[in-house]
């Protein structure tokens, strides 16, 4: 059974949520320490994390962030805001999903569903990253799958990218798409094939997430020294350069 924490400060919904997740067979936690979450977060091990913006203390981007410096755990924001600028935020600071308030349980369940699948069940490439590792013996771990182009390797297993002898971890979403890219390089993937490779309920997906989540993919690349290998290609969708890598064009 997978497990799912609930960051929510409102107790009536976060009871809500917490028994439509156990409806469903998963065990739920709702949190308790807003001050300071991590503790709990990582002694729980969640395998999903619903995510309220509107916090006490610090706002749910800060602990988006804080979760992402040890997992790659999907995070599903769950807030009244329902802005585009909001929805961008919660992508760029690590989320992988957004759904407004008020919440439709069933949608919510659907994408739920949808990012386990993705993460742990049938669609997963590989074993998912590690959630909140201790440290030992990481670095020592097998890759079950992995990928090459050019000497860029990624590793599905653990949503590491390696170039150069120099590596950077990927968020879920940014694993996918460098997924996506790695296995068809120099060919267009088209924006519709890359929402549906991230996200089940495409129609609820704004088009702007995927180009905010290619930006951070390329934000990762060019840490490693590879500015210029993801092509946009205008009405179209993207795709990996051909070209030696680093020399291609935007």
């Amino acid at each position: 059974m997978y497990r799912i924490f609930i960051i929510e400060d409102d107790i009536k919904i976060a009871t809500i949520l917490k028994n439509k997740m156990e409806q469903y067979g998963y065990i739920s936690q709702a949190a308790t320490q807003f001050q300071e979450l991590m503790p709990e977060i990582e002694a729980f091990d969640p395998q999903l994390v619903l995510l309220d913006i509107n916090l006490p203390y610090f706002d749910g981007y800060y602990w988006c962030r804080q979760i992402r410096t040890r997992s790659s755990v999907p995070i599903i924001f769950i807030s009244a805001r329902s802005g585009e600028m909001d929805q961008v935020m919660a992508i760029e600071n690590g989320g992988d999903d957004y759904i407004t308030k008020p919440i439709q349980l069933e949608l919510l369940m659907a994408k739920v569903r949808g990012s386990l699948r993705r993460s742990y069940g049938e669609y997963a490439p590989a074993i998912s990253a590690t959630d909140f590792p201790d440290g030992a013996g990481n670095e020592n771990r097998q890759d079950s799958s992995e990928l090459a182009v050019q000497g860029l390797r990624l590793y599905m297993s653990r949503n590491e990218l390696e170039w150069d002898k120099r590596r950077v971890e990927l968020t879920k979403n940014e694993g996918l798409l460098a997924e996506c890219l790695l296995r068809k390089p120099g060919q267009i993937i088209s924006r519709e094939q890359l929402l549906e490779a991230l996200w089940d309920d495409v129609q609820f997906v704004d088009d702007n997430t995927l180009t905010v989540n290619v930006t951070r993919l390329r934000k990762k690349l060019e840490e490693l020294g590879l500015p210029k290998i993801i092509e946009t290609i205008r009405g179209q969708g993207y795709k990996l350069s051909t070209y030696p890598l680093g020399e291609g064009e935007d």
